[in-house]
């Protein structure tokens, strides 16, 4: 996949430049200046050194992870360092003492559960078993562009919920990319095709526990109030959530670009590269996918956890020798020190009494708690088409839990499944920045999807959410 000579000059032009170390330098320093005034108001509601800190390292993260002044996962070590030395040292205010919980966050389940999921998605993409999904969408839905979109659509979201969203998106629009070419730009079955695919990767996350980070921040987040959901337990709402929204988005591509008509020429798409697989490899990869699975699904029965299962695939993939030391050091740790780093944030803004403080003040708001509830689902959507919805997740989960129940234990979810809605912009997802790569889609292309689960996400979250913490509690 390789986007359009221009864009790709004129990106290579700007980072190079001294034009993006001046913009990138003013931006931290704006952010910083902007924390600075806001804490400095904040300050005057008489809270301790310890919160007005918190609060100020909070601000200042939120803005550089918004204007990504520095990559994401440098915001979340800077986050993580300067707890090291407000809360472990004499150096800002008189140590707190132990700060062995924030380093901590590098080995969470949360961390053990998305590296098994990376492990996984790069076994299967060394096996081919990425084309093999795709000709068993042609071979079992036929070549008729409807039957075909819906069935990509399907198998997309099948494969991100137990693999990461970025790389089902990024093998699906590899198979199809020859299909794309022949249609051309201005088709409008290559804009469906397009729009459609990293949606359903997105939306088809909320389907599992692993299948998106926020859901494995809101599991975590739960557990930790006493409340534990079985990766069964998430499928039974989560499921039919990601189902049926990914259906209604199907039939309104097919009726809004009119796609009655097309006929497409599928023999380009596909083929192998002439590379053969191993037989031992792709056997290793199935049969790893298959014990990881069962163990996933079955919980409840063996009591293993699904973050302690998370460590078959990295065992059996490197023991079998389908990933070596050079692909695992190509996994994607930037995103686990992302993870990480939002997880420090939040368990901070929890000890130092931030997170209760801000459920305080919403509570004394002159609204319903279930209109509260509505409103984190609309920011989290919000907050994820400009930033990563980990960073989001981390951010909202832990205010979520002060709510009163029944809602501390399904606006946590309610947040999750929001995040997976934010589809506005191409830097909203990864999986919408791959399909903006291509060059075959102009920005404006992904308002279709965006102002559509703009609507659909948080209104569906909050109704399946809410009747499982209603069941639950």
């Amino acid at each position: 996949m390789a986007m359009s000579d221009t864009r790709f000059d004129a990106l290579k032009w700007y980072r190079k430049s001294k034009i993006s170390l001046l913009f990138n330098t003013s931006t931290f320093l704006g952010n910083f200046v902007i924390a600075i005034g806001l804490t400095y108001l904040f300050r005057t509601l008489g809270y301790d050194d310890a919160v007005n800190f918190v609060f100020f390292l909070g601000t200042i993260s939120i803005g550089l992870w918004i204007t990504e002044a520095v990559p994401p996962f440098a915001v979340s070590i800077f986050i993580v360092v300067m707890l090291l030395f407000g809360f472990g040292t004499n150096y800002i205010m008189p140590a707190k003492g132990s700060v062995d919980v924030y380093l901590g966050t590098w080995t969470s389940n949360v961390i053990w559960l998305l590296l098994g999921g990376f492990f996984l998605a790069e076994g299967m993409r060394e096996v081919e078993l990425d084309k093999a999904l795709f000709r068993f969408a042609v071979k079992r839905f036929g070549a008729t562009p409807q039957m075909l979109l819906w069935g990509l659509m399907l198998i997309t979201a099948v494969a991100s919920m137990v693999m990461s969203n970025t790389a089902t998106t990024a093998m699906m629009i590899s198979s199809i990319l020859p299909l794309i070419r022949s249609l051309g730009k201005g088709h409008g079955y290559s804009k469906a095709l397009l729009v459609a695919i990293p949606a359903a990767a997105s939306i088809g996350g909320i389907g599992t526990i692993i299948g998106s980070t926020p859901n494995a921040i809101a599991v975590g987040a739960l557990k930790e109030m006493g409340v534990s959901v079985t990766f069964v337990e998430w499928m039974l709402f989560g499921l039919p959530a990601a189902m049926l929204m990914i259906f209604l988005f199907y039939k309104f591509l097919m009726r809004k670009l009119d796609l009655e008509h097309t006929t497409l020429d599928l023999s380009k798409i596909a083929q192998s590269d002439g590379t053969p697989v191993e037989k031992s490899k792709r056997n290793a990869v199935l049969v790893t996918l298959v014990i990881t699975l069962t163990l996933w699904m079955t919980e409840a029965l063996h009591g293993i956890p699904v973050a302690g299962t998370s460590a078959v695939p990295i065992l059996l993939l490197t023991l079998t020798r389908v990933i070596d030391s050079t692909q695992v050091r190509a996994l994607p740790w930037d995103t686990l020190m992302l993870v990480a780093g939002g997880l420090a944030l939040g368990l901070a803004m929890v000890d130092v009494g931030l997170a209760k403080i801000a459920m305080d003040a919403i509570s004394k708001l002159p609204l319903p708690t279930v209109i509260v509830a509505i409103l984190f689902s609309l920011i989290a959507v919000s907050l994820s088409n400009v930033m990563s919805n980990t960073a989001a997740a981390s951010i909202l989960i832990p205010l979520a839990v002060a709510l009163p129940a029944p809602f501390n234990v399904a606006t946590p979810i309610i947040v999750a499944l929001s995040c997976a809605a934010a589809l506005f912009l191409p830097v909203s997802t990864p999986p919408n920045a791959i399909a903006f790569a291509t060059g075959y889609l102009e920005q404006r292309d992904f308002r279709l999807g965006g102002i559509f689960f703009l609507i659909l996400g948080p209104l569906t979250a909050f109704l399946v959410a809410t009747l499982w913490a209603l069941l639950k509690v």
